[in-house]
């Protein structure tokens, strides 16, 4: 900066070139001093380059060949790469496909159970499947498809066993006739078995009783799980002959659709649901069931289907009470009963009132009371059917008596009125028998000899011997004591002799066309059927075991139609007598201008008299 700012340029200049003139002399001493070395170095070096380019070369070779070499390793290291990367990724896929396929294992047997209509266990799958397995897939794809679904499988068996319940409901609903028959079956066997052992006790040993038969086919009906396989119906049961035994009730009814779907809907919280469904729809049957078809009283088959169809819908009722937990409970199944039992009673008051033959209103009376017996046994109150039997019963004693009018109108028509003649002992002892009749001086008397009366005092006596068995089959199992049944019989008895029999004598005694003799006969006859009311009277005391002694026993009021029969035949005979005389003495035709009397009687006087002759020698067989 001093030379610059100064002027002593050139000076300094002149010094800086001679400075530099000494230093290259020093260079140039220095480099003579070592050129040599210098040369000897670049001579060196020019060798190692020679050196150096063969081991360029020598290493561009082995590197060439290392590259080739190493060509295949490459390609083996790549292939190895991509085993172990393809390794890597099964055994990820073999971890996630062991998560997976439980899952789709379960899926495929939730459709499995779903197509062969194993309901109960599909849904149990259905929960499995649910909580267990799909939680540990959840993010997979199908997985969601699958929790999508659910819910509509739930729906699907639902409809499904839903479905299995109404076909199950239908078929019992047409089966229940079977069901009922089987039922009733069983009540006549018990009842049988009953009688038997009653009169045998020694040999009731072996056998069950009903309660004893139900109880133990409603195990064998218990052991069909709500898992059963089978599908829902009846199971069809060919006729047994009678010495065989009859298969309990339950035996012919799968309830397995029943159980199955109770189960299906308690798991899936719609136990009410079910419930309500299933008791509106029974209820419907119940009305179905319970109307009588309108020509029911027209056979006994008409009254029997009536009653297998209730007591098979009852039946069945009851046996879902005592296997199923609250599906029906007894108050449920006691206000059906009063239902069925108003409009059974109901029905059978219209429909017996229609019949006129004593032998069906007597089957029908035996086919209640094992219905009421029936129903009994499995615990419903019957009493109202049998006070409605006792209302049939005077039904009966009605038709009774317009059968036994017919009877005796046939009987008074076909007699020929004349005292019965027997010609041998035999004979006698035959007559005898059927009516309580003796005399010591008949039969002292030598054959051939007369009873005093006619064919038709045996005939009269026996038909009311068979009303009174006719009114006691009545009265059987109908649970009454031996008084009521001897009142009974014994009124029933007095109306057909005071009502029945009392207006077929008069009928006969009134007609136009009666002879005196036959009037006579007449008295005759109610004379010694009058003496025979003692012998009914103790017909009646052996059969029914009441003494007539005991206090309210009704007496028989035959004397009193007899009676009555007889004075009426007696009024008759004096009445055709004055009309007879009257006639005989319209002939008479007087000459009233004769001027002397004659010498004899008139003619008409002279028949009159043995008129009267002959007709008081045939009142000398009167009493």
């Amino acid at each position: 900066r001093s030379v610059y700012d100064g002027e002593e340029h050139g000076r300094f200049m002149e010094k800086l070139e001679a400075r530099i003139r000494n230093h290259d002399r020093e260079i140039e001493k220095m480099c003579n001093f070592h050129y040599q070395g210098f040369v000897d170095s670049i001579t060196e070096l020019l060798k190692v380059r020679g050196e150096a380019q063969k081991l360029k070369n020598q290493v561009t070779d082995t590197n060439r060949k290392l590259q080739n070499e190493g060509k295949e390793l490459i390609i083996a290291m790549e292939e190895l790469k991509q085993c172990r990367l393809q390794q890597r990724n099964i055994s990820a896929t073999v971890d996630k496909l062991t998560l997976c396929l439980p899952v789709l294992e379960m899926y495929s047997k939730l459709r499995e159970q779903m197509k062969s209509k194993r309901h109960y266990p599909a849904l149990k799958t259905l929960e499995h499947l649910e909580h267990t397995y799909l939680p540990q897939v959840s993010h997979y794809r199908f997985c969601k498809i699958m929790v999508d679904n659910i819910p509509k499988l739930r729906e699907e068996i639902k409809e499904v066993s839903m479905s299995d319940l109404k076909d199950f409901l239908e078929s019992i609903r047409k089966h229940s006739d079977k069901i009922g028959e089987t039922a009733m079956k069983q009540a006549q066997q018990q009842r049988n078995l009953d009688n038997i052992v009653s009169q045998h006790p020694r040999i009731s040993g072996g056998k069950k009783s009903k309660r004893e038969f139900c109880a133990s086919s409603d195990l064998e009906v218990k052991n069909t799980s709500p898992m059963s396989e089978q599908d829902s119906g009846i199971l069809d049961v060919e006729d047994e002959d009678e010495d065989e035994e009859v298969p309990g009730a339950q035996d012919l009814v799968d309830f397995s659709p029943v159980y199955r779907c109770l189960h299906i809907y308690s798991v899936l919280g719609a136990r009410e649901t079910f419930e309500s469904y299933y008791r509106k729809q029974r209820r419907k049957q119940a009305r179905l069931v319970l109307q009588p078809p309108s020509n029911m009283h027209e056979t006994l088959d008409g009254y029997r289907r009536y009653f297998n169809q209730i007591v098979g819908f009852f039946v069945v009722e009851d046996h879902i009470l005592h296997t199923t937990q609250g599906l029906v409970n007894r108050a449920y199944l006691d206000e059906l009963w009063e239902m069925a039992l108003s409009k059974t009673i109901a029905a059978l008051r219209t429909h017996s009132s229609y019949c006129s033959d004593p032998g069906l209103v007597l089957d029908l009376k035996n086919l209640i009371v094992l219905f009421a017996d029936t129903l009994q046994g499995y615990g419903f109150p019957v009493n109202q059917l049998f006070d409605m039997l006792l209302e049939i019963q005077d039904q009966y004693s009605e038709t009774l008596l317009k059968k036994w009018s017919g009877v005796f109108r046939n009987i008074l028509d076909s007699d020929n009125y004349s005292p019965i003649p027997v010609s041998n002992e035999e004979l006698y002892k035959k007559i005898v028998g059927q009516f309580p009749f003796q005399d010591a001086e008949l039969e002292k008397q030598p054959f051939p000899k007369k009873f005093p009366f006619s064919e038709f005092v045996p005939k009269v006596y026996n038909q009311i011997k068979e009303f009174i068995y006719a009114c006691l089959k009545f009265s059987e199992d109908l649970h009454l004591s031996s008084t009521e049944v001897d009142d009974m019989i014994r009124k029933s008895t007095n109306l057909l002799l005071t009502r029945t029999l009392s207006n077929c004598l008069q009928n006969v005694i009134k007609r136009k066309n009666v002879g005196l003799t036959e009037l006579v006969q007449i008295i005759i006859n109610t004379t010694h059927l009058e003496k025979s009311c003692k012998f009914l009277e103790e017909f009646i005391t052996n059969i029914t075991n009441v003494l007539p002694e005991t206090v309210h026993t009704t007496k028989l009021y035959g004397t009193t139609t007899f009676k009555d029969a007889r004075h009426a035949a007696e009024e008759e005979i004096y009445t055709n007598l004055n009309q007879k005389i009257d006639q005989f003495l319209q002939l008479a035709d007087y000459d009233w201008m004769a001027l002397e009397p004659g010498s004899r009687a008139s003619d008409y006087l002279v028949d009159l008299i043995g008129f009267l002759r002959s007709t008081f020698a045939v009142f000398t067989h009167l009493p």
